[in-house]
């Protein structure tokens, strides 16, 4: 693999799978909607001995992501992108509120263009630049299935990001899959049982890298599938 595309790289999720994707030798290419916050992960890749690209992108913006794959593109070795990691996503507000019926129709929409629709642009924009055998991974966590309070508007647009990548799986000839990390402790989606992020990256490399297609495409893979194959 030479090169992945991270989107919400410099935070949470996307920041550890971007440092562990840099530390086993693949240029990452992340972006983030703040400039300063992806060069700040870039630079820390690079500092780490990493290959590196940054770039500020708003994966609500179409055409950002449009830009960001065709920077991609052209940013490793080789042409093209071998892995997407659509991993930005957005909460309307601190973990744990607002309940769904307070969430204001603006947060509500916000969320959705974010968390559902950015995962829409991003494969969609991703698809005229990857190569032969590319894989595309959607990382949700549990708050996608498992209805619980305090994760509202977040668990409706994971749910509907999980949907879109069913639909293009049917639609696709390409590995589009969707990962449920189980309950992961993030900034959006605080959670006293979950995982830390880092501790979940290494399920998006075996993804990335040695789950098989059939495995992938179509289907939500979650951590026993993971551990299952670790035992292999």
């Amino acid at each position: 693999m030479d090169t992945v595309v991270v989107t919400g790289a410099s935070r949470g999720i996307g920041e550890a799978v971007a440092r562990l994707f840099a530390e086993e030798g693949v240029h990452v290419v992340a972006c983030a909607r703040e400039a300063a916050d992806v060069e700040a992960v870039v630079h820390d890749l690079e500092s780490g001995g990493g290959s590196a690209t940054g770039m500020r992108a708003d994966v609500r913006d179409e055409f950002d992501v449009e830009r960001l794959m065709e920077t991609a593109s052209r940013a490793g070795e080789s042409r093209g992108i071998d892995c997407v990691v659509a991993a930005a996503a957005v909460s309307p507000g601190t973990p744990g509120e607002p309940p769904l019926a307070d969430t204001s129709y603006s947060q509500f929409d916000d969320v959705l263009r974010t968390n559902a629709r950015g995962v829409y642009a991003t494969v969609r924009e991703a698809l005229p630049h990857l190569n032969d055998g590319a894989r595309v991974l959607v990382p949700i966590d549990r708050a996608a299935r498992d209805a619980a309070p305090g994760f509202g508007a977040y668990a409706v647009s994971k749910a509907a990001a999980e949907a879109i990548c069913r639909q293009f799986a049917v639609e696709l000839d390409r590995p589009i899959g969707v990962l449920d990390l189980g309950r992961v402790s993030t900034e959006l989606a605080e959670d006293a049982d979950g995982r830390d992020h880092a501790e979940v990256a290494p399920m998006v490399w075996w993804a990335a890298t040695e789950a098989a297609p059939e495995v992938l495409d179509g289907s939500v893979v979650d951590l026993d599938t993971w551990r299952a194959a670790q035992e292999e």
